[in-house]
């Protein structure tokens, strides 16, 4: 054998184990960004709560009354979701009794 036909399979092998460690990387970063925005649906639900929360809470602080609607909630108090995602079911007792409302994820967002 030369030494000439070494260096040639030397460098094809590099090659391999170059685009092997490529896509290997490729993998991780794509698994990464998969659970990335697996988090980010819980943490969107989350800031959701909490800001409705909040306007119901400052509704009836200002005010001196708990929100009628989730209309009036989203005309007075800025309230704004992404309704393809998630739907608010928003039920008033009464004026001086803490509203009940509940927010459910859509079955087909992540």
């Amino acid at each position: 054998m030369s030494r000439f036909s070494q260096k040639k399979r030397f460098k094809f092998n590099t090659i391999y184990a170059g685009i092997l460690l490529f896509i290997a990387c490729m993998a991780v970063f794509m698994l990464g960004v998969r659970f990335m925005d697996s988090g980010n649906g819980d943490r969107q639900e989350k800031a959701l709560r909490n800001a409705m929360e909040r306007d119901v809470m400052h509704c009836y602080a200002l005010e001196g009354f708990y929100p009628p609607s989730l209309e009036y909630i989203e005309t007075h108090y800025g309230l704004s979701y992404d309704t393809s995602v998630y739907i608010i079911d928003y039920q008033p007792i009464g004026n001086n009794i803490y509203p009940n409302y509940t927010i459910i994820r859509k079955g087909n967002a992540k």
